[in-house]
């Protein structure tokens, strides 16, 4: 075998081997996978030199937050981006100019930078990393509360700030005359990309995929997604815009199309492994000579510029309506520069604003910040207020279903996971913040909403649901569920879970399709264990069991009629206890179950 071909294989062992060590490791010591891909690059990079060429590791590995941002944007309807037009364009707008603004200010004054350099540092600088921020909130399983999507909505105004900032870097160049930079053709190019993409995702694409997917040809169809991807990343870059602005905008193309799901399915395991090449290759690409001849200034500057970042994102926030907790949340979320960082201080030494050992060290110092993001984000929630109940906006974006189902408890856990087995969409309202963290790491389609109230019943797709699952736990909140269902949507379908035998009674008065007893299934299922572990066989269990579930079927026909006190021998005043529906005894002939 080819000895180049060899170290490639090689190369490819020792960052696989590196990952599966260290990113299980910093997660149970609490620091996230992210700094332990971090770690694991610095140590078979720089330090033991076991892998080379980090950057050009990094440059293909970009690929993994582009698939990160479709995958996104396939979550994203336009009729949602519209709804967060406030959050992009007003915070995201301020946020990048005001940072800008503010560290070329700082930076002409504390180091004697002429203007158009310290413009050029101060906009890099200001602007965060898209795949750090967004893999903490995916790990937190916090991107659909109120701070996630504003931090959201920041990072992608940012995707879309790199487009005005590559544009001055020839305009600021010492030699701009000879480079070929025209604003209007640039301008008429970028906007003709993203019409292009814009028809394509209208009419191009579904066909794409039917005509793929009728051929029955799996891998035909994983192909066409990674080429939808890259293609729509390639083409923005053509155009001068962010890659990852073009797949995001693919994916939000693609966010009602029938394919969504199997899309979203297909991309995740590449999105999943070259993310963490990404992180790895930015712990690779560190200049260790570069840092420790520059020790004590990257020490000074990396706080500063986090410190002033932070402050700024927080004043910004809490003027945006956002509260202590979130927006101190965003702001340790967000201090650091970006992977847009490399590009642009990148392309502002070759356009000879700057000399190349100076974006070297604006490199590193953007590393080292990218690498210190974990930690500013758990020391930033170390000041959190306590607040008592978490809260997450009621976004309904994306929402109904065949069956809409409220409450997701142990109860409602499992039957949607039964319904989803069986290929029905499932839309999930629950008001514990918890349940909708956990659930959203593995893509359920849950919202956060009170279902006691008709708006947000309405908003979940509760009209076009065919059914309409109530698994919630309390028998007041179901009843008064239910009673607002059967109000104001009387045409819906309801499945009810009951708390217990006078609440099957009161949900059958109320002629729901179908309720069923918490419990009752269990506790049969136990029950036939028990009897064919104590020696009885197969066709005897099954006739106590039916017997056994017949009689309490008749007590319940009786109940339902006479009251909860019919079918015993209990007095009217008594309390409700349950009577068995068989008495203890030891003729077997009582049952009439004789083999």
């Amino acid at each position: 075998m080819d000895t180049a071909n060899t170290s490639y294989y090689i190369h490819a062992l020792v960052l696989l081997g590196a990952a599966v060590i260290a990113a299980p490791m910093a997660k149970r010591i609490g620091l996230g996978t992210v700094l332990g891909y971090l770690a694991a690059g610095v140590l078979v990079g720089p330090v033991f030199q076991l892998v080379t060429g980090g950057e050009r590791i990094l440059h293909f590995a970009e690929l993994g937050v582009v698939l990160l941002l479709f995958l996104i944007g396939l979550e994203l309807k336009p009729s949602r981006l519209w709804a967060l037009r406030r959050e992009i364009f007003g915070l995201g707008l301020s946020q990048v100019v005001i940072t800008g603004i503010v560290l070329m200010a700082f930076l002409t004054i504390a180091t004697n930078r002429t203007w158009s350099i310290a413009a050029i540092i101060g906009f890099g600088l200001a602007l965060s990393s898209t795949a750090f921020a967004l893999q903490i909130l995916e790990e937190r399983g916090e991107r659909s509360t109120a701070y996630g999507q504003r931090a959201f909505s920041i990072l992608l105004f940012q995707d879309l700030a790199i487009v005005p900032i590559l544009a001055l870097i020839p305009l600021l160049a010492p030699l701009s005359p000879d480079h070929d930079f025209h604003p209007v053709r640039d301008f008429g190019i970028a906007l003709a990309a993203i019409a292009f993409l814009v028809l394509a995702g209208k009419y191009l694409l579904n066909p794409l995929f039917q005509l793929i997917a009728s051929t029955g040809a799996r891998e035909a169809m994983i192909a066409a997604a990674l080429l939808v991807v890259i293609g729509s990343a390639v083409l923005m870059d053509f155009a001068g815009l962010s890659m990852a602005m073009g797949s995001f905008l693919a994916g939000v193309l693609l966010a009602e199309s029938s394919y969504r799901h199997e899309l979203e399915a297909d991309i995740e395991p590449f999105r999943g492994i070259l993310l963490a090449l990404f992180f790895m290759a930015v712990g690779l690409s560190l200049n260790l000579h570069v840092i420790m001849d520059n020790i004590f200034l990257i020490a000074a500057a990396v706080p500063v510029v986090m410190i002033i970042k932070s402050l700024l994102i927080y004043g910004l926030c809490r003027a945006f309506g956002s509260d202590h907790n979130d927006a101190l949340r965003i702001a340790g979320l967000l201090p650091q520069s970006g992977e847009f960082g490399f590009v642009i201080f990148t392309a502002a030494a070759a356009a000879g604003i700057f000399p190349e050992t100076l974006a070297s060290l604006l490199i590193a110092i953007v590393t080292v910040s990218m690498a210190l993001t974990p930690l500013a984000s758990a020391f930033a929630n170390r000041f959190l207020h306590d607040a008592g109940k978490d809260e997450m906006d009621e976004n309904f974006e994306g929402a109904g279903s065949d069956v809409l189902m409220i409450g997701f408890s142990r109860f409602g856990q499992i039957v949607s996971q039964t319904l989803l087995a069986g290929g029905s969409d499932v839309t999930i309202i629950d008001h514990s913040t918890e349940r909708i963290r956990s659930a959203s790491k593995f893509g359920f389609n849950i919202y956060f909403g009170d279902g006691t109230r008709r708006n947000v019943l309405e908003a979940a797709g509760i009209k076009r649901a065919k059914l309409v699952a109530v698994c919630t736990h309390g028998r007041e909140t179901t009843d008064k569920i239910i009673d607002l269902i059967q109000a104001e949507f009387p045409d819906s379908k309801i499945f009810a879970r009951a708390y217990d035998r006078s609440h099957t009674l009161s949900l059958r008065k109320r002629e729901v399709a179908y309720e069923l007893r918490e419990t009752v299934e269990s506790s049969f299922i136990f029950s036939r264990k028990t009897l064919e572990s104590l020696g009885l066989d197969s066709e005897r269990v099954n006739a106590i069991i039916n017997e056994t579930r017949r009689r309490d079927e008749e007590r319940l026909s009786i109940q339902a009629v006479e009251g909860i006190y019919a079918g015993g021998n209990m007095l009217h005043t008594r309390p409700v206890t349950p009577e068995p529906l068989i008495k203890p005894k030891k003729e077997a002939e009582r049952l009439d179950l004789e083999p």
